[in-house]
């Protein structure tokens, strides 16, 4: 059974920075982009940012475009999101995904992506 497990959340203040990690098993990692959501309390789940399969390729939302980065490692089978300038807006806990769909698919959930339990990110004023 594929997993995915997220680490590296905590409670930062703002301004500060984390890192999340996300470990990927039993998948053919190189095989799909990754990807990274956010689910905020009473709020739908929102993309964040994707990588393609090679690390060629980034996505990124508007809202965190110039202050998160997303880089994977296929020979460790791992995704990270180096969040920096963090506001209280980014208040939430963080998921990564494994996408095999098309590009135009990365920024929305699929059926058939794999996800992880999450990671809150907690940002104080």
């Amino acid at each position: 059974q594929v997993r995915l497990i997220e680490s590296g959340g905590g409670l930062v203040q703002a301004g500060g920075s984390l890192r999340l990690s996300c470990v990927a098993s039993r998948l053919t990692f190189g095989n799909y982009a990754m990807a990274w959501f956010r689910q905020a309390p009473g709020k739908e789940r929102e993309f964040v940012a994707a990588i393609s399969w090679s690390g060629a390729n980034t996505y990124y939302a508007d809202s965190v475009k110039g202050r998160f980065t997303i880089s994977r490692d296929n020979a460790k089978n791992t995704a990270a999101l180096q969040m920096s300038s963090l506001k209280p807006e980014d208040t939430a806990v963080y998921y990564c995904a494994a996408k095999g769909g098309p590009s135009s698919s990365w920024s929305s959930p699929r059926s058939d992506d794999y996800w992880g339990q999450g990671t809150q990110v907690t940002v104080s004023s």
